[in-house]
């Protein structure tokens, strides 16, 4: 794909919608490509995560278990996987297994932090994303708590 294509298809992710043009393009120009066969895991429940990924093509199944057991989730393009190993230091919560032949482009913590500190203007906005979350996160504990 071209890097106009790749920036399009980044908007289409919610976390990138509100970063500017130059620091999407710095992301995808900067971002290793990983190319997976069928059965090929991504990464696996538990492991340090550096990083996300960006779905490209392909479809990845999702599962807390590792046994041959049916995946719990699929995913296909364009979805981030492992948003929070963007910001700090975290733990993979499940496998990611390949199903078919698939592309991902790796987003390394260190590049992200980069990107945010290159452009101030798309670091407030993924802060305002991430402060939005939190807080919705924590109405829905908050709900949840009182059943």
């Amino acid at each position: 794909m071209a890097l106009d294509d790749d920036v399009e298809n980044l908007r289409r992710i919610p976390l990138f919608q509100d970063f500017e043009l130059e620091a999407l393009r710095l992301l995808v120009s900067s971002a290793e490509t990983r190319l997976l066969r069928a059965g090929d895991a991504l990464f696996r429940r538990d492991e340090p995560a550096d990083g996300g990924f960006i779905l490209t093509s392909g479809s990845i199944a999702l599962g807390t278990e590792d046994d041959g057991r049916p995946a719990e989730k699929i995913v296909r393009p364009f979805t981030l996987l492992g948003e929070r190993a963007l910001v700090a230091p975290t733990r993979r919560p499940v496998t990611a297994m390949a199903r078919e032949p698939a592309a991902v482009l790796k987003i390394t913590r260190q590049l992200f932090h980069r990107v945010l500190e290159d452009y101030p203007r798309t670091a407030a906005r993924a802060r305002a994303r991430f402060a939005a979350r939190l807080e919705e996160l924590a109405r829905e504990l908050k709900f949840d708590g009182g059943s």
